[in-house]
């Protein structure tokens, strides 16, 4: 067994045992390899973010839980491509791209069948130029997001002319394949796009920021228009 499938395999060998732990030895019985080669299985799927723990002692061994795994899902192969695209498409310069990628990996450990086989056919024919975005810019804006919290940035503009601001956060746009942080600007005392490919630098406060309706700060913008992408609404409404 090739590695991706046993990696899988591993996860649901993991689950059917829950909540009882399983040793290193059986599971290096179970698939035939050595115990080294399930210890690095295990450390890789810690690694990408997979909730499996071990417990020592008498009865110890390795398990997983349940609620915080993938079921095996049963996309089409129409649907895994669309998927790879999309995850394609979450670069370095998107917000939470980091995270982007340890549940891309879970996904794909998910997968079975022809859907897995056109995921991983059209992933090994997309490539991608690099970007811009300085990725402590990305991670203090996705914290600031996160915490509703004020961020000080440098922001160098269409134009070249680079500014310092203070702004209060409101949310995120995305237009032609760029991400903008959409945010109150205490220095023009109203709504903003901040792109971050050209935010240089950006510094977390700690100060809690007002609340703002990423609505409201798009009127009267060539954004104003923006929606909800279709494909957020089922995350979005309430089931």
């Amino acid at each position: 067994m090739n590695r991706t499938p046993r990696l899988y395999a591993l996860v649901e060998e993991l689950r059917a045992a829950t909540p009882r732990p399983l040793t290193v030895a059986a599971l290096a019985a179970r698939f035939e390899v050595s115990t080294r080669t399930v210890q690095r299985d295990l450390q890789a799927l810690m690694e990408a973010g997979v909730p499996v723990r071990t417990t020592t002692g008498r009865g110890g061994g390795w398990s997983i839980d349940p609620a915080m795994t993938l079921p095996p899902i049963g996309f089409t192969a129409e649907e895994a491509a669309a998927l790879v695209a999309a995850l394609a498409a979450a670069d370095a310069s998107a917000p939470y791209a980091g995270a982007v990628r340890t549940a891309s990996q879970k996904i794909a450990a998910s997968m079975t069948g022809p859907a897995s086989v056109a995921a991983r056919r059209l992933a090994a024919r997309i490539v991608a130029l690099p970007t811009r975005t300085v990725q402590s810019v990305r991670t203090a804006v996705e914290q600031a997001l996160t915490d509703g919290t004020v961020l000080r940035l440098s922001y160098v503009d269409a134009a070249g002319q680079e500014s310092d601001r203070t702004v209060e956060p409101a949310g995120l746009l995305t237009a032609d394949g760029k991400w903008y942080l959409i945010a109150w600007c205490r220095m023009r005392q109203a709504g903003r796009g901040f792109r971050l490919d050209r935010i240089t630098a950006a510094v977390p406060t700690g100060e809690q920021a007002r609340t703002h309706h990423l609505t409201d700060l798009l009127l009267g913008s060539a954004a104003a228009d923006a929606g909800q992408p279709a494909a957020l609404a089922s995350l979005v409404s309430p089931p």
